[in-house]
């Protein structure tokens, strides 16, 4: 939790964190795990987090590997630790057998967009993505 409140702080987003340490944990280790995490860890320290779950892509045919957060703290950025997350999820896609690994990246920040674009990413083009949540969720469950 010390992580996602930290993210959040960064993308200035705080105010949106309505999770508690026993959702995480039973998003993670319930008896249907939503989602799975890794730590990125220096000197054995956990200093970043990457939460990640699988999607399904119809026209590959194949499931997909999606990244819903990568953190790493502002004292450890520079030094290899995000990049080195997103390599290993990369070959934990290909020996799951995904065809695609995706994430989203918010427009202004840079720094990540610079890191994911020397690795190789790029950003889907013609794709926007849409969200349903809390009251507009609760509605449209009821049409």
């Amino acid at each position: 939790m010390q992580f996602i409140r930290e993210l959040a702080e960064y993308e200035k987003l705080a105010h949106e964190v309505t999770a508690s340490t026993d959702d995480i944990r039973a998003a993670l280790f319930g008896p249907r795990p939503y989602a799975e995490a890794v730590f990125g860890c220096m000197d054995g320290v956990p200093r970043g987090f990457a939460l990640y779950f699988h999607n399904f892509s119809t026209f590959l045919g194949k499931p997909g590997l999606y990244l819903e957060d990568l953190y790493v703290q502002p004292a450890a950025r520079g030094r290899g630790l995000g990049t080195r997350m997103l390599v290993w999820l990369a070959q934990l896609a290909l020996e799951r057998g995904c065809g695609r690994f995706e994430w989203a990246v918010l427009d202004w920040n840079e720094p990540a967009l610079k890191v994911y674009r020397g690795l190789g990413a790029r950003p889907a083009a013609g794709w926007i993505i849409h969200r349903v949540s809390g009251e507009a969720l609760e509605q449209l469950a009821k049409k």
